[in-house]
């Protein structure tokens, strides 16, 4: 049986851990207010931009932007990543990476090279391990000041390899921020940019009238506009969800871990008990067996 000394120690320093992981869940929670409504502003702008941008590559004909142009050989698949710098939040990071190394060694199969730009220095981590993945760039340090200047990095890069042939089709990786309690890990094609079919979009438009807009300059030279920075728009809101789920998974993992060091100092509490009752019922045997000898 250990010493009270021991199990003493052992109860300080699990009350320790206990404020720590309290402080963390209450900094997380502070963090999770801003980035959700960064989020929640966010999210119609990106879903309305999708939008625009279907019905004005549904009025175009044939590829008539580079971005819309599928290759013919797909040779070359790049990834984007977006995880978080820091770690003690649970298995998001891992549910992100899991399905990203899932996909690249998908493509490694079929004789794709496979290529990484990494936003967060868990990605970055992981993916540089990776054999066979060569990483365009990689961002650390980020996510707590997310602008998006980041995002437009990135994009510019995925669109010049895009254009100039060196990349054939790009996927985004990233933790969408679904409820506090659910953050699933998504992965999305951003090129070449589909236009789905008519049952896809009549599911997605609300009911009601519809109109016809008419587009100055025309849908062309729109479409050289938009086009890019839809790509920046989707991945800086990649970015967005990434930044919300973490903290919400973060604040979930310090709770469950000040309710474990609540109950770790219950039980050690109940053995520094036992352990002091022990001490004193062997000091009683010693005292009376000593009292016994003498009067015999």
């Amino acid at each position: 049986m250990p010493s009270l000394k021991d199990v003493k120690m052992k109860i300080v320093g699990v009350g320790k851990t206990q404020q720590i992981t309290k402080a963390m869940n209450m900094v997380a929670s502070a963090k999770l207010r801003g980035a959700q409504a960064r989020i929640e502003r966010f999210r119609p702008y990106a879903s309305r931009y999708r939008s625009v941008l279907m019905e004005l590559a549904k009025k175009v004909e044939g590829a008539v932007n580079p971005l819309l142009e599928v290759h013919e050989e797909l040779k070359t698949t790049c990834i984007i990543v977006v995880t978080s710098d820091r770690g003690l939040c649970g298995s998001f990071n891992a549910a992100i990476i899991d399905k990203a190394m899932r996909m690249i060694r998908e493509k490694q199969a079929e004789g794709r090279q496979v290529k990484a730009i990494c936003v967060g220095r868990k990605g970055r981590d992981a993916i540089r391990r990776m054999p066979g993945v060569e990483m365009i760039a990689g961002y650390a340090d980020r996510m707590g000041s997310l602008d998006f200047s980041l995002a437009s990095t990135v994009g510019d890069t995925v669109i010049s390899g895009y254009e100039n042939g060196e990349l054939d089709e790009v996927f985004l990786a990233y933790g969408e921020f679904v409820s506090m309690a659910h953050q699933p890990p998504r992965l999305v094609q951003l090129l070449p940019f589909e236009t789905p079919k008519e049952e896809e979009t009549a599911t997605e438009e609300p009911k009601g009238p519809t109109c016809e807009y008419l587009y100055e300059p025309d849908e062309e030279q729109l479409l050289g506009v938009i086009l890019p920075r839809y790509l920046k728009v989707q991945t800086y809101r990649g970015m967005l969800d990434t930044s919300a789920s973490e903290n919400a998974a973060r604040m979930a993992a310090m709770d469950n871990a000040t309710r474990n060091c609540k109950d770790l100092i219950n039980s050690l509490t109940l053995l520094y008990n036992k352990t002091r009752q022990a001490s004193i019922t062997s000091e009683l045997i010693d005292i009376v067996g000593g009292a016994e000898a003498q009067n015999g």
